[in-house]
């Protein structure tokens, strides 16, 4: 994730905080060092850098329980508005994605009943809201707040938890595709019901329901998206016709490839046509300004090109997409020649195509059931 820094790894995944990060504790700070004074802010701070290291410690319970099912996670990061850890792949069998999609809020009921039984915190109604209030002591405020992001998270609605407990639920009778279907639908109707509740009472609500909206449909697109690629061999969904570039041209040059063409991801071959980087398009605006039009593309592109054999299936090339995050995957024959690039783009496409179908009909590897 672009504007965040690296402050650590623990156990393997590397701990990001974003810049809005920062500065939501300098704004945190400051509106409580002019309401109440030094005091208060210092105090306020420090419960909020506790309540983010409980959200850590929240999303640590999704990473090992992931890791027990072979999936990895490279980063996780902190944003205001909580923690998200970049696992690897979702695991699609239902009990295992039903495991570390509860781990999460079960960390959470975990902290308060050390604090509430261990340190002997009591339970208030009203500490989860008080962020910076003195009067409410701030052991009773972290048992309230971990309560609070145990039962928000398990609302179901993607990308809370609940959502993916709730797909994991449904999928063990009606399928993964349909399941997530139905798991987005209801997500979206919760977004629109907590946006009706932010005009009313807290607009706070209405960017959280826009972000719980556009989660949901993403998680319904991949996963759409994914289920069209399953089967196909990448041959019939690849790009044959692109442009490529060489890593001795000029940034120029790539710029000139750039006007020419409709395309956003440029691969670099060598002399053989071996890839050998990738240029997508704001790596080529990024280095035109730092680097001037004189400079190589090999000084520009990225090195971390992924590829698949051209025997290979579409799903293997959509899978290093999400998994590697990168623009482009490359197609590449026997002897390690480039010929073929899959994109994100040309996946949509192929599942636009099978959507497309009258019932009944079949187009290559697509077909569309007769009752669809």
């Amino acid at each position: 994730m672009s504007w965040s820094l690296n402050i650590g790894r623990v156990a393997g995944t590397m701990v990001r905080v974003h810049l809005t990060f920062l500065l939501f504790l300098a704004w945190i700070f400051a509106a409580s060092y002019a309401q109440a004074g030094a005091a208060s802010a210092w105090d306020t701070l420090l419960y909020v850098l506790l309540l983010f290291l409980c959200v850590l410690l929240h999303e640590f319970g999704h990473i090992f329980t992931a890791r027990a099912f072979g999936v990895t996670t490279p980063y996780v990061t902190l944003l205001p508005i909580g923690g998200v850890a970049q696992l690897e792949r979702i695991p699609e069998q239902p009990w295992e994605e039903f495991l570390v999609a509860i781990a999460g809020p079960l960390v959470n009921v975990v902290i308060t009943l050390l604090l509430v039984y261990g340190a002997g915190a009591e339970l208030q109604a009203s500490a989860a809201s008080a962020v910076d209030s003195t009067r409410i002591a701030m052991i009773d405020r972290l048992a309230a707040v971990n309560l609070f992001l145990a039962l928000f998270n398990l609302i179901p609605a993607f990308p809370m938890d609940g959502g993916r407990v709730l797909r994991a639920l449904l999928a063990t009778r009606l399928g993964y595709v349909r399941a997530t279907e139905i798991a987005a639908a209801i997500g979206q109707f919760v977004a629109f019901a907590l946006g009706f509740v932010g005009l009313l009472y807290n607009p706070i609500l209405i960017f959280i329901a826009i972000f719980v909206y556009l989660a949901a449909a993403s998680e319904a697109h991949m996963v759409a998206l994914r289920a069209v690629s399953r089967g196909v061999p990448v041959s019939y969904a690849m790009m044959t016709q692109f442009a490529t570039l060489a890593p001795q041209a000029h940034v120029d040059e790539a710029v000139q490839t750039l006007l020419a063409t409709s395309q956003g991801e440029f691969p670099v071959i060598d002399a053989v046509g071996k890839p050998i980087g990738v240029l997508d398009r704001a790596a080529l605006i990024r280095a035109l300004k730092t680097l001037g039009p004189d400079a190589r593309v090999a000084d520009a592109m990225t090195t971390e090109f992924p590829t698949v054999s051209n025997r290979a299936t579409l799903e293997q090339a959509f899978k290093l997409l999400q998994q590697k995050s990168v623009p482009a995957v490359g197609v590449v024959d026997p002897v390690g020649r480039l010929v073929g690039l899959v994109t994100s783009e040309t996946v949509a496409e192929m599942m636009m195509v099978q959507q497309a179908l009258p019932r009944g009909a079949r187009l290559g590897p697509w077909s569309r059931a007769a009752g669809a």
